[in-house]
């Protein structure tokens, strides 16, 4: 059986953020969970950050094409929570294809369910192959058009 994830339950337009300032790895992980705050998805930035930061450590999350997915699972959610944030400037994120990024999806997801979090990654990552996609999230000055582009 599979299970689509509908990820416009997930992101909204306060989840959006089209200009990230961040200019380093770290930077940028701050500024998406203080959107997550901001939305009152996570309640304690501080692990929240450790989670995302040692995921990071462990493996890159800058994945092809100027994405990057840091994500990292914690009790500071009680489900699945995502933003999407497009930074101006790309910024190195030790992605797989040494390309720095400017697309970031952060998600978080409770320690005890695998299930959404894979789900989202899995999703997340198939609509990136699309060049035409990225371009478009680039080009948008819209935050509901972001999330239309990736729904779509």
């Amino acid at each position: 059986m599979i299970l689509f994830m509908d990820l416009k339950t997930v992101l909204t337009p306060e989840t959006v953020e089209l200009h990230l300032k961040g200019t380093t790895k770290e930077e940028i992980i701050d500024e998406m969970l203080d959107i997550l705050i901001k939305a009152g998805k996570v309640a304690d930035k501080a692990v929240a950050r450790e989670c995302v930061l040692d995921r990071e450590r462990k493996m890159s999350t800058g994945m092809k094409h100027g994405i990057a997915i840091p994500h990292g699972k914690t009790d500071t959610v009680a489900d699945l929570v995502a933003c999407i944030g497009i930074s101006d400037n790309p910024v190195d994120f030790d992605s797989l294809d040494s390309e720095k990024c400017r697309i970031f999806i952060m998600t978080l997801s409770p320690i005890n369910k695998t299930g959404p979090h894979l789900q989202f990654l899995a999703e997340v990552s198939l609509l990136f192959k699309s060049a035409e996609k990225r371009a478009q999230i680039l080009q948008t000055q819209d935050k509901a058009e972001v999330i239309k582009i990736l729904t779509e």
